[in-house]
């Protein structure tokens, strides 16, 4: 039994370290839900592939995420949710179809998936113990995202998501 002191302080200080976010990462709160992500690993990746993929898009009188009310004003209880979708569009929808015949840029949008996708990982954790309730607002805002999308080529419309990620990430920053 003298072991078991020193076993219960090495394994609490594995999982304190283990619950820890990694550098860079910041805690960002959706409803009840709380999750770490590097919004600075992002936002790099995003920067450097910003004006490329932007030069991409033809359609300049049109906006995915920033038509009126898409996600201004979203209830701190549908943050959660409208979050999860939007990580769910932008994994299912968007990335997929933004390959470029650059490999610096394809790389870049690699990473920025694999990030989204294990944040939206996250974000499904909470929304299976019912932490992620979607209200009917939020549900309404989606579908006015889905629809500016759906109304592009899907190739054009992930371009313009692409080059649009700022919005979120900056509405995911200044609610955080």
């Amino acid at each position: 039994m003298r072991g078991s002191p020193l076993f219960l302080c090495l394994f609490s200080v594995s999982c304190w370290v283990h619950l820890m976010p990694t550098a860079g990462d910041r805690i960002f709160h959706f409803g009840a839900c709380r999750v770490s992500m590097s919004m600075t690993e992002i936002r790099a990746g995003f920067t450097a592939i910003k004006a490329n993929i932007q030069s991409r898009d033809p359609i300049r009188t049109l906006s995915i995420l920033s038509h009126p009310h898409s996600l201004h004003k979203v209830k701190s209880s549908d943050r959660c949710c409208i979050t999860y979708q939007l990580f769910t569009f932008y994994v299912d929808k968007v990335f997929k179809h933004c390959r470029t015949e650059d490999s610096f840029v394809n790389r870049k949008i690699s990473s920025i998936a694999n990030s989204f996708l294990s944040t939206r990982r996250k974000l499904g954790q909470c929304r299976e113990q019912n932490n992620c309730v979607c209200g009917e607002e939020s549900t309404e805002k989606f579908k006015q995202i889905l629809a500016n999308y759906e109304g592009l080529n899907v190739t054009s419309a992930a371009m313009k998501s692409l080059g649009e990620l700022d919005i979120l990430l900056d509405w995911m920053e200044k609610s955080r």
